[in-house]
């Protein structure tokens, strides 16, 4: 079966079995809609690729399954966004700066009063957040692992690739893993929304590309993985699966909507991943992965970290309390950089894109 045709159609469905009662194009200045019984709306600021505002219209559902006065016509009205990472594709993230690149335009519509919440997915979400704003709340996590996908099933394993494949991935992180199985792999910079992504591999581009199977199952794809990778296989990214919504945090009634949706269990574990994270000071030169997960009333937590290449990976597990997930995450971040050492990080600091890469663009 071809992506393309199929991928088509999902496109066309989607448009209407996502259509929000009201959208506005951007987040605007001017006056506020009002909602029948003269309450100003909420707005809900997103980005406008086909994942993010599936998360967005799942963030409208919950509320509305909870708060019976924003199910009025207007009670909710989403505020679409180009961000700069969606709107520069031909170069890679750490060329471009870094992950702030899909929440910064965001950032600036909530603290200018222009959208009342923002819905990200958290492995976008930089590690700190601009001042005046929170992010209190996770939805429920869908699955963190990741997605192979070989045009056509043709092959259903990593370890199937032939040597010299040429794999689709933007993610450093993916890249390392790979190419620590098979240093012949050449990984090239893939982005785009998934079914950009999803035509390219049908097109012939690539023998093979990865992406979280969570994107996927948001958005009634999760039949186009050929595999669903184990944590043994491909150790997700920090945040993998899961959505958080941010407000300013002066902001009572936008804190009261989005607290009610908290997940606690879920944002234990993206607490424990970003404090891995923060303490390695990671960014987008630096292969990172981070996942954490309740076991048996335990937060259980493993990460890596990895040179690009693959040719050095350092990794580690530990567990304790679910009260002390963010201690337990800062402890392993800490671990793994005293291990690593300085000249190791030194190296990626001082690494042009190019060489950390070494992709071309497709």
């Amino acid at each position: 079966m071809k992506f393309v045709a199929a991928v088509s159609a999902l496109l066309v469905g989607s448009a209407t079995a996502f259509a929000p009662a009201f959208t506005n194009s951007h987040a605007s200045g001017t006056a506020l809609f009002m909602a029948e019984d003269g309450v100003t709306p909420l707005r809900i600021g997103t980005r406008g690729s086909p994942l993010a505002l599936a998360q967005a219209y799942e963030t409208r559902k919950r509320l509305q399954e909870i708060f019976p006065e924003l199910c009025e016509d207007g009670a909710i009205e989403l505020c679409v966004m180009k961000t700069q990472g969606d709107m520069i594709l031909d170069k890679s993230l750490m060329e471009l700066g870094g992950k702030g690149l899909f929440t910064k335009e965001l950032d600036t519509a909530l603290l200018g009063d222009e959208v009342d919440i923002c819905v990200h997915s958290m492995k976008d979400v930089p590690t700190w957040l601009p001042e005046g704003t929170i992010l209190p709340c996770n939805l429920p996590r869908e699955d963190t692992n990741d997605a192979f996908i070989s045009q056509d099933g043709k092959y259903k394993t990593i370890e199937e690739l032939p040597d010299n494949s040429v794999i689709g991935t933007a993610s450093l992180r993916r890249q390392a893993q790979l190419m620590a199985k098979n240093p012949t792999l050449k990984c090239v910079n893939f982005r785009g929304n998934v079914q950009t992504r999803l035509r390219k591999l049908d097109e012939g581009v690539v023998d093979a590309t990865l992406l979280a199977i969570a994107g996927l199952k948001r958005m009634d794809m999760d039949q186009f993985a050929t595999a669903v990778l184990d944590w043994e296989e491909m150790l997700p990214a920090v945040a993998q699966g899961a959505i958080g919504i941010q407000c300013r945090d002066d902001d009572e009634r936008s804190i009261k909507y989005i607290e009610a949706l908290n997940h606690p269990d879920t944002k234990a574990c993206v607490d424990c991943e970003r404090a891995f994270l923060e303490a390695l000071d990671g960014n987008c030169k630096t292969p990172i992965a981070g996942q954490a997960r309740i076991v048996d009333g335990k937060i259980k937590f493993r990460g890596l970290i990895a040179m690009p290449d693959g040719s050095q990976k350092f990794e580690t597990e530990s567990e304790g309390e679910i009260a002390d997930a963010a201690t337990i995450g800062r402890a392993a971040g800490e671990k793994l950089k005293a291990e690593a050492g300085d000249k190791f990080f030194e190296m990626m600091v001082e690494m042009s894109p190019q060489q950390v890469l070494g992709q071309i663009t497709k």
